[in-house]
């Protein structure tokens, strides 16, 4: 098969890098560079692999080796992470639940956090007869909320403090989830609740 263009004599192409190869459909399909487009290949290769080594502080041929560690901690960070959530959900539960004066309504804001965060709060608070708002994202921007509680209750207030919220959600048996593009609304949401 032709690849297009002819040349007269093979010294016009300076160069050519054949990169892989690729079966589909019964063909071969054979990419490669050549002329100036090997060497700006080039080019761009050195300039990334003189970032990365600076990045990695070790040379070309460790890369692969520290990309992988540093993959491996960030993995067991998340994990940690996400351990420690799940334990400031529970304490956050604890303190709400053993207040001198406890409250039927529960509003709880965190940007760091993630939907385990608030099916932990939830499951927490919600058998204890505790309506509660669990928003979590950016304080002014977007990010997702929870509506839990008593279903006759979350099934009227849950699509008013998605419209207060500027989201979309659903939810059914005492939960109403979704997410929200104005979280910077909870203090409106939460007089909703009320």
């Amino acid at each position: 098969m032709c690849c297009g263009t002819h040349v007269s004599n093979l010294g016009h192409l300076q160069a050519i890098k054949l990169l892989h190869m690729e079966s589909k459909r019964g063909h071969v399909l054979l990419y490669y560079l050549s002329g100036q487009r090997v060497l700006d290949y080039l080019h761009n290769a050195v300039d990334t692999e003189r970032k990365m080594t600076k990045l990695l502080s070790c040379g070309p041929e460790n890369h692969p080796n520290a990309v992988e560690k540093l993959l491996a901690t960030q993995r067991t960070l998340a994990k940690a992470n996400r351990v420690q959530l799940r334990e400031i959900a529970q304490l956050l539960a604890h303190k709400f639940l053993h207040s001198e004066v406890r409250e039927s309504v529960v509003c709880v804001h965190r940007e760091d956090a993630d939907i385990d965060f608030m099916n932990v709060l939830a499951n927490e608070l919600v058998p204890h007869g505790i309506l509660c708002l669990v928003t979590v994202g950016s304080d002014k921007g977007a990010g997702q909320f929870l509506l839990a509680g008593p279903d006759d209750l979350v099934s009227v207030l849950g699509p008013k403090v998605s419209e207060c919220l500027a989201g979309k959600g659903g939810g059914r048996k005492g939960r109403y989830q979704g997410k929200a593009t104005k979280l910077s609304e909870r203090q409106k949401a939460r007089s909703e609740e009320r």
